[in-house]
C-alpha cells in the first residue's frame, strides 16, 4: 500500500476532507452573494489569529466546547449518545454558581469545590438518563433532550429567585473573587503586576484584555485521560464492550446497568466540569436568565463528529470550531457578509464528516489504478483478486 493511499483512509483525511468541502461551498455561496470568497477567508483568518488577544479569545470559546466534545465522544465510545450535553452543561453553571455564592473559603479549597459541584450537577444528571437507560430501556435521546429542558427552567428559576438575584439585572450574583481560575487572578491588575506586563505587550494584551484562564489546560488534561480510560484500563474495555455487544459483554460477566449508568455519570460530570469552568472564568462569573439554549454542548456534539469521537481529536477540532465562531463575527463587520455563512461552513464540515467512507474511496480508486498499471486485476475494493481468476 503507497503512503497516499494510507493517508486516505486515515481519519485526519477524512477530517481535512471535510474542513475543505466546507471551504469550497462557503467559498460558491459567498460568491453568488457578492463577496469576494479570499477576502472574506482572510478576514475569518485575522479575525481568529490576527492579534495575541484574538488568540486568546479563541482559546476561551474552545474551552467548554471541547469539554462537552470529549463528553460526547466517551460515551460515544461506549454505545450511547449524549444528547443531554447542553443540559448537563447548564446544571453544571447553576451549582458552581450556588457554591461558589454561598462559600469564601480561601482559594485553594474554593476553587476545588465550586468545580466540584459543577462536576456533580452534570454528573448526577447524566446518571440519571443512564439509570432510565439500563433499567427501563427509555432511550437516553428521548430523557437526556427532556433534561435539557428541566436544566433550562431551572437555570431561570434560580437566576430569579430572592436568594440569587442580582437587584436591577438579568443575572445571579456572581460567585466570590475566590473561586477565580483567570491566569494569575487578581496580581496582574495589581501595581507589581501591571510593571510586570509593561515590559511584555502581547502578555500584557492578553491577560489584562482577555479572560483567559486555566480551563483550556485543565481540557487537555481530562481528554488526555478519558483516552487512557478508554484504551488502556479494565474500566474502558467493560465500558466499550457493552456499547459494542451488551449480550455478550453480559455472557463474560460484566455488569450492563452498571457501566451504562457509569458512562452517563462519567459523560455528564465532564459537561458539568464545563459549565463550572465558565463560571469560575470568564466574566461575568455567574448564570444570566436564559432565553434559549446556550449550544455549548450542540456545538460539542459538532466538535465530537468532526474528530470521529477520538477524546484527543477533540482538542484542534474544538479549535477550529471556535477559530470560525469568533472570526466569523471579523466577516461580518469586515465584508458585510452575514455569519450564517459560517453556519453554512460548520453545518458542511459536519456533514461531510459523517460519510467517512469519502477518502477511502478515494484511496481505493488510487489502488486500482496503481494495481492496474502493473497489469494486476483487482477486486472493487482495490485488492488484488486471487492469481486463479486472472
Amino acid at each position: 500500500m503507497s503512503k497516499l493511499e494510507q493517508f486516505l483512509r486515515s481519519r485526519f483525511a477524512a477530517a481535512l476532507a471535510a474542513v475543505l468541502v466546507g471551504f469550497a461551498v462557503s467559498a460558491v455561496v459567498l460568491a453568488a452573494a457578492g463577496f469576494n470568497p479570499i477576502a472574506s477567508f482572510a478576514a475569518l483568518f485575522n479575525g481568529a489569529f490576527g492579534k495575541p488577544k484574538y488568540i486568546a479569545n479563541v482559546i476561551i470559546k474552545a474551552t467548554p466546547i471541547l469539554l462537552t466534545g470529549v463528553s460526547v465522544s466517551f460515551a460515544f465510545k461506549t454505545g450511547l449518545f449524549n444528547i443531554g450535553a447542553e443540559g448537563q452543561y447548564i446544571l453544571g453553571t447553576v451549582l458552581a454558581t450556588i457554591v461558589g455564592v454561598k462559600l469564601n473559603l480561601p482559594m485553594p479549597l474554593q476553587v476545588p469545590i465550586v468545580l466540584l459541584s459543577g462536576i456533580l450537577g452534570g454528573a448526577a444528571l447524566g446518571a440519571f438518563v443512564g439509570w432510565l437507560k439500563a433499567h427501563f430501556g427509555i432511550h437516553e435521546v428521548i430523557t437526556s433532550i427532556m433534561c435539557n429542558w428541566i436544566s433550562f427552567y431551572l437555570c431561570n428559576y434560580v437566576v430569579m429567585s430572592d436568594t440569587f438575584h442580582k437587584p436591577n439585572s438579568t443575572s445571579a450574583l456572581p460567585v466570590s473573587p475566590s473561586s477565580y481560575t483567570m491566569i494569575l487572578g487578581n496580581w496582574k491588575k495589581s501595581e507589581a503586576g501591571t510593571e510586570f506586563l509593561a515590559g511584555i505587550p502581547w502578555l500584557r494584551e492578553i491577560l489584562l484584555k482577555t479572560d483567559l484562564n486555566y480551563g483550556f489546560i485543565i481540557g487537555i488534561l481530562v481528554a488526555i485521560l478519558i483516552s487512557f480510560v478508554l484504551t488502556r484500563t479494565k474500566l474502558g474495555y467493560e465500558l466499550r464492550a457493552v456499547g459494542f455487544n451488551r449480550d455478550a459483554a453480559r455472557f463474560s460477566g460484566i455488569s450492563v446497568e452498571k457501566n451504562i449508568v457509569l458512562s452517563m455519570l462519567i459523560a455528564g460530570g465532564i459537561c458539568g466540569l464545563a459549565g463550572a469552568l465558565t463560571i469560575t472564568g470568564i466574566s461575568p462569573h455567574t448564570i444570566t436568565l436564559l432565553a434559549a439554549m446556550e449550544s455549548y454542548g450542540f456545538n460539542g456534539m459538532s466538535v465530537a463528529f468532526i474528530a470521529a469521537c477520538s477524546p484527543i481529536g477533540c482538542i484542534p477540532s474544538s479549535i477550529l470550531f471556535a477559530s470560525l465562531i469568533y472570526g466569523g463575527m471579523t466577516v461580518q463587520q469586515v465584508m458585510g457578509a452575514p455569519s450564517d455563512i459560517i453556519n453554512i461552513m460548520i453545518g458542511t464540515i459536519v456533514f461531510f464528516t459523517a460519510l467517512p467512507g469519502i477518502t477511502p474511496l478515494l484511496a481505493n480508486m488510487v489502488a486500482r489504478r496503481r494495481k492496474e498499471r502493473e497489469n494486476i486485476r483487482v477486486s472493487k475494493d482495490g485488492t488484488p483478486l486471487p492469481e486463479k481468476e486472472v
